[in-house]
């Protein structure tokens, strides 16, 4: 997790947006069967434990949109979810739900956003096909399940498997912390978010064999925040059992919030909306208790983004993610850790100057954006002499993603194979094929993994291009996490041995044009970073 979009990117992503509606509305709402022996001409209807719902069918797959797995969150504000309430006859699943609260381009949401989306090949076939949930990115801020990128058709097509994304509570109404506050019902509250995770990760597992999925084999997978969730849920013990692999793509979770650092983050929250006490709390608007998230956060003096995120509350969670181990109630879950060989493209090379660097003005800019508390002198010297051919702005943009969210990736890694004997394997990854886009300036950067994954390359605001290694390599990856899916397993057919990641080799996959298993690919960059601890930025 290295960042949050911007307003160009969020720009980018609404007309790539818009071009995808347009296209796929032509292939809306053909008739499909729910059950053997049904009429042609009806639309799909299963049994939910709330209702009956209609679906539809698309692009050759039965979809599900905005199923709810919870109640509206507005009546009970800041506490765990609730079942949803049943309904009468029969409701239709052919929208997406309304996304959490927040600004930006998925704003301005609902606190009613507990709701789902199912793909799913068929029903009522007796299948006990792999369910793959996806958990989306966004930080604890911003996302929703609905992003075009998120669309489960190729990848529920390619593998005969059951795509699942979905909306939660996300940055004040997910995880502000308030059970400093003294009073029971909220003592929670800082972890409420993830609560709603847990919920739909029930429902989906009462719902799996409904949906023709095996209710035993749920992989959760997630990008950048996305991933720094499910390695959250890793640690929490509500979520044991739920999940039976892991896969997460740029998003680490290695410390969370104290209660301390969190409560002085409410008390900011709570000054910034203009509320003394809980009531007030409760009785403000949507709109204006979304104000809180503009507060400036006393240890990211670059930002006005107060953090929100996971809290060591002792109720939900009562370690840390992954320190100063990895977590011992998922050591038999095997898990898949990712990162893009350029993350910080995606943000920061947004910044024509940053393409302009000189060796004289690195130093002020690398001090501003690395993250980590080394000299810029010091990274830079290193940097030089590691890799002598690259500018100071190659050493710009290795050295934040190095300093940002690489670091928690390692991490995690060193964590997982530092487990007893008979814990579950873990493999690593590291995207190195560059996107052809925008004259290839952004390389493999920030979420550029997600349409690979889905198979989605070269659709409209993936910015893969469409070209054949584009396609080559989605289908290279998504195979992997259909195979790891399936067995626990990434290995397939279509690439070279991937060996799990072990000490002191370090395997890991390079995703390229022509991937394949390097040890220790950044040895010099892990032992320079490796001179400063590591914290989680936004927790301490």
């Amino acid at each position: 997790m290295t960042g949050a979009p911007s307003d160009l990117q969020r720009r980018r992503f609404l007309r790539d947006r818009a071009r995808w509606a347009l296209a796929t509305a032509t292939l809306a709402a053909l008739p499909a069967t729910a059950v053997p022996g049904a009429r042609d001409d009806r639309l799909p209807i299963v049994r939910l434990r709330g209702g009956r719902v209609r679906g539809q069918r698309q692009q050759g797959v039965l979809v599900f949109r905005g199923l709810r797995y919870g109640a509206d969150t507005g009546a009970y504000r800041f506490q765990p979810p609730r079942r949803e309430v049943a309904w009468n006859g029969i409701a239709d699943a052919l929208d997406y739900g309304a996304a959490a609260p927040q600004g930006g381009t998925e704003g301005p949401g609902s606190e009613d956003c507990l709701y789902l989306n199912v793909w799913t090949p068929a029903l009522g076939d007796g299948g006990r096909r792999p369910v793959l949930v996806y958990i989306h990115g966004g930080g604890f801020n911003h996302g929703a399940g609905s992003d075009p990128l998120y669309d489960g058709s190729a990848l529920c097509r390619r593998g005969d498997v059951v795509v699942v994304t979905l909306n939660h509570r996300l940055n004040a109404f997910g995880y502000l912390y308030l059970g400093a506050l003294g009073d029971a019902r909220y003592a929670a509250s800082g972890n409420a978010g993830q609560l709603d995770l847990v919920q739909a990760l029930q429902w989906v597992r009462e719902h799996a064999a409904t949906f023709g999925g095996d209710a035993g084999n749920i992989t959760v997978f997630g990008q950048s925040g996305g991933g720094a969730k499910i390695a959250t849920l890793m640690a929490m013990p509500a979520a044991r059992g739920l999940f039976q692999r892991a896969w997460t793509m740029s998003g680490q979770q290695v410390t969370a919030a104290g209660p301390r650092a969190a409560a002085q983050r409410a008390a900011i929250a709570m000054q910034a909306v203009g509320a003394k006490d809980l009531a007030a709390l409760l009785r403000l608007p949507t709109a204006d208790l979304l104000a809180a998230t503009r507060a400036r956060d006393p240890s990211r003096v670059e930002s006005s983004s107060l953090y929100f995120g996971p809290v060591l509350d002792e109720v939900c969670l009562p370690v840390h993610p992954f320190w100063p181990q990895a977590p011992r109630q998922s050591a038999g879950i095997p898990m898949v850790i990712g990162n893009t060989r350029d993350e910080t493209r995606a943000f920061l090379g947004n910044d024509p100057a940053n393409f302009a660097l000189t060796w004289d003005t690195l130093p002020a800019q690398l001090e501003r954006q690395q993250f980590v508390d080394l000299l810029p002198q010091t990274v830079i010297a290193e940097y030089r002499r590691l890799y002598p051919h690259y500018t100071p702005s190659e050493v710009f943009f290795a050295a934040t993603t190095a300093g940002r969210s690489w670091r928690g990736a390692l991490e995690e890694l060193e964590a997982r194979a530092r487990q007893p004997s008979g814990a579950a394997p873990t493999w690593a990854y590291q995207l190195e094929w560059g996107s052809p886009v925008e004259e290839g300036r952004l390389r493999a950067f920030h979420t550029l993994d997600i349409p690979l994954v889905f198979d989605n390359a070269g659709l409209p605001g993936s910015r893969t291009g469409g070209g054949a290694d584009a396609q080559a390599l989605a289908a290279t990856m998504s195979d992997a996490l259909i195979a790891f899916a399936r067995t626990g397993d990434p290995n397939h057919h279509g690439m070279s041995q991937w060996a799990p990641y072990g000490l002191p080799q370090r395997q890991t996959m390079l995703f390229d044009r022509h991937s394949r298993v390097v040890d220790d690919p950044r040895a010099g960059e892990r032992a320079l970073y490796g001179k400063v601890p590591f914290v989680q930025r936004g927790t301490q």
